[in-house]
């Protein structure tokens, strides 16, 4: 069995490859503050493609929500300077 049973991929479309690009970077920058969390950013063409894998359920839930949040603030920053997503 792996240490880190608990797995979590989620696909996010974006209106264009360079949005997907630029958030992968920024999020990639921060490392994960639980060792119980193993986490990936990649890009597919437009997509953010984000993989988890945790040691719990719950530890993968905070960790994914955490994300969310970022990726939230990050789209909205890019809506207040009227960039073009």
């Amino acid at each position: 069995m792996s240490a880190f049973p608990h797995v979590l991929t989620v696909n996010i479309p974006l209106p264009s490859p360079r949005l997907a690009t630029i958030l992968s970077e920024s999020l990639s920058v921060d490392e994960e503050l639980s060792p119980h969390v193993h986490r990936t950013f990649e890009t597919d063409g437009s997509t953010l493609v984000v993989r988890y894998s945790a040691t719990t359920a719950r530890m993968l839930r905070v960790s994914t929500n955490g994300v969310f949040e970022s990726i939230k603030t990050l789209l909205e920053t890019f809506q207040e300077l009227d960039e073009p997503l």
